[in-house]
């Protein structure tokens, strides 16, 4: 039996490693169909659509089906979810020239809009609140986000008019 010296495994472990992190700092904005962070195959900036999520009910989902979060700090429409935050409750991210989300079954159109961020970028909003996913979420209809409190406030899965789905939030 041929033992193999461990050098060329550190190199392809090392290779390996390097090639994440690339992708890592690429995903800062994990809408994007090409980011490290997207765990979906489809574009889920292209539509929002109304569907039901376990425990809550009906709520707004992007065009992969996943339950889009609110997060009550941001009242006042300007995203407050930053450095570590977006690590768990990443934004919903246009492609640069790309049009607002289409309206699916049970949307408003006129509650689609979009915040401009620092960096240029465009974040999906709905009845004004920016859209979040959950990083637990990791089929439709899930909704494990819902009622958690961090990173200095509740979150809560958006209703199609455009408020949070629980009614006892106290907002």
């Amino acid at each position: 039996m041929l033992r193999q010296s461990g050098a060329p495994a550190c190199l392809g472990a090392a290779l390996a490693l390097s090639i994440g992190l690339a992708g890592c700092a690429a995903g800062a904005h994990v809408s994007d169909a090409g980011n490290a962070g997207q765990r979906h195959a489809g574009a889920p900036w292209a539509e929002l659509r109304a569907a039901p999520a376990s425990g809550v009910g009906t709520v707004i989902v992007d065009g992969d089906g996943m339950t889009l979060y609110l997060f009550v700090p941001d009242h006042q429409g300007k995203p407050t979810c930053t450095g570590l935050c977006l690590a768990e409750w990443p934004p919903l991210i246009l492609p640069a020239g790309s049009p607002l989300p289409t309206a699916g079954h049970g949307v408003r159109g006129a509650l689609i809009g979009s915040v401009s961020l620092a960096d240029g970028a465009r974040q999906v909003t709905y009845g004004g609140w920016p859209l979040y996913r959950w990083v637990t979420d990791t089929a439709p209809g899930q909704a494990n986000g819902e009622a958690l409190s961090n990173f200095g406030g509740p979150w809560f899965a958006v209703s199609t008019d455009g408020s949070a789905v629980r009614a006892h939030t106290g907002f």
